[in-house]
């Protein structure tokens, strides 16, 4: 049997710690949306209390199968009407404190899923 690594074709999670996450090496500390298919941008929301339903509305324009919401330092749920967008697309939502999202963003994104990592920082 010959074992091989899982590689991820799009940004990675290479590592975190409290306030920050390093995507393929740099570190950022502001919340940010990570996809396997490639795109990486600033999710314009610095805490839990200032979330929208515009900002999962803006995850919905993504081609994804499944969204990894990282929620901060604890679990924190976000509110349905925030998900109607997500819903209508079909799309998955998992809620999880941020370090756990990280580590399964990456788990998921080297099994070639399309998956993306929506992350308070």
């Amino acid at each position: 049997m010959k074992l091989q690594p899982d590689t991820i074709r799009g940004p990675s999670i290479s590592g975190y710690g409290p306030g920050w996450v390093a995507v393929n090496g740099e570190k950022i500390s502001s919340s940010i949306v990570i996809s396997a298919t490639g795109a990486q941008f600033d999710w314009n929301c610095a805490r839990f209390e200032d979330l929208q339903s515009s900002h999962f509305a803006q995850l919905a324009g993504l081609d994804a199968e499944l969204v990894i919401f990282g929620s901060g330092e604890r679990i924190r749920f976000p509110q349905a009407q925030w998900l109607q967008a997500l819903y209508a697309r079909r799309i998955g939502l998992e809620t999880m404190d941020t370090q756990a999202a990280c580590r399964t963003y990456n788990f998921l994104a080297g099994e070639g899923r399309r998956v993306v990592a929506a992350l308070l920082l």
